[in-house]
């Protein structure tokens, strides 16, 4: 059941990324969904090494952390992803 929540999470973090960033993205929504469970494994190995990944109540430390890297990784994969499809042969 553990792979059923990070498609979740990964899912629900890779549209608030494309939500937080200007303009229109190009990256398919199942690549969204990857780079958000990405970022929140980043997240959860960041908190973990600031000392915040167990705390009493709501982590809100550790869900900030992993929606900063999903929206670097979301940020860096869209770049990636259009300078990919622009060099495709006409």
């Amino acid at each position: 059941m553990g792979w059923l929540w990070a498609i979740i999470v990964g899912f629900v973090l890779g549209i608030l990324a494309k939500a937080i960033l200007p303009g229109k993205q190009h990256l398919p929504l199942w690549m969204t969904t990857v780079l958000g469970i990405i970022g929140a494994i980043i997240g959860n190995s960041m908190a973990a090494g600031f000392g915040i990944d167990e705390t009493r109540g709501i982590d809100w430390g550790r869900h900030a952390l992993q929606l900063a890297a999903a929206v670097v990784l979301v940020f860096a994969g869209d770049y990636v992803y259009k300078m990919v499809k622009g060099r495709q042969p006409t």
